[in-house]
């Protein structure tokens, strides 16, 4: 059997699994998603939110790109969130970066990488925000992965200007913003304790949309 048809099969034991833990489970499934979270991650394909936040289909709004950009002129990115927020009520939206990002290196050599240097540009802008402080580390690995934590950083301040994130808080004390990495060596995720309302308190000094 190949990959593609192995798929297949393995779905038809996925469904019978979940038949034999919960018998109404796509019934349930099929009705309506109400997930609490909205995932923006990388679309590395070694980071599966449900499987790391052991979270349940239905439980989890995704969104995934290279190196869990979140740009204002990307409609993909910013429809989600707006869907998210406006439609879904998402309590928190979570950026989640990891260790060994390929984005993320690539965006810290210097090459010609045709159509990807448009978006890896949002990744060198935030290695030229905390140039000093990167800069200033001298083990190549270790600057790498604290890249990965600003970048995550980073995404989530633009996350916060965003005016559906804004007026929802204000209106109903949700969605929060939360960043975390994963590290693909050991499994675990690492809340980087973003102060979202100290954020949001800053960044209202001057992307303030919270009124409509």
């Amino acid at each position: 059997m190949d990959a593609y048809d192995q798929v297949f099969e393995n779905n038809r034991k996925w469904v019978l699994s979940k038949k034999d833990g919960n018998p109404n489970f796509f019934e349930e499934l099929a009705r309506e998603q109400r997930p609490e979270f909205l995932y923006i991650g990388c679309s590395d394909s070694r980071v599966p939110a449900n499987e790391i936040m052991g979270l349940e289909p239905g439980e989890v709004f995704v969104h995934r790109n290279i190196a869990n950009v979140v740009n204002s002129i990307d409609l993909n990115c910013m429809s989600v969130i707006n869907y998210a927020v406006v439609h879904l009520q998402v309590k928190y939206i979570i950026v989640c970066g990891h260790y060994d990002c390929g984005g993320v290196k690539a965006a810290m050599e210097p090459r010609d990488l045709g159509v990807l240097n448009p978006w890896l540009r949002n990744i060198r802008d935030v290695y030229r925000h905390h140039q000093q402080e990167l800069d200033a580390i001298a083990d190549n690995r270790m600057r790498y992965n604290r890249l990965v934590e600003l970048n995550v950083i980073e995404q989530c301040v633009n996350v916060i200007k965003t005016a559906e994130v804004q007026q929802c808080y204000k209106a109903n004390g949700f969605p929060k913003v939360a960043g975390w990495v994963f590290d693909l060596h050991g499994g675990e995720l690492i809340d980087l304790n973003i102060d979202f309302t100290g954020q949001l308190k800053e960044i209202q000094k001057i992307y303030n949309l919270d009124v409509k």
